[in-house]
């Protein structure tokens, strides 16, 4: 038995798949800035000694990447899931 999704049934899928990449695109943007800022005022409280202050930024930083990672993974783990239901 074969089984995949039929993205044709559901209306519009062709704008859904457009939306998704640019959210994608979207979120990818604002973890790289958000990283750049963090890791900035990281250096500088660091530098100053702040630690309150680098503490925080420290926080960001590792949000920013672990949104950066759980964003491309969500596509992985999306194809996985469509790879494995054609085998199902």
């Amino acid at each position: 038995m074969n089984v995949f999704p039929d993205f044709g049934a559901v209306g519009a899928s062709g704008e859904f798949a457009a939306v998704i990449g640019a959210l994608l695109t979207y979120v990818l943007i604002g973890a790289v800035l958000t990283l750049l800022v963090s890791a900035t005022i990281w250096a500088i409280a660091a530098h100053t000694g702040n630690p309150y202050t680098a503490q925080k930024a420290r926080i960001g930083v590792f949000v920013a990447l672990g949104t950066a990672a759980l964003a491309g993974a969500g596509i992985a783990w999306a194809n996985f899931l469509l790879t494995i239901g054609d085998r199902l």
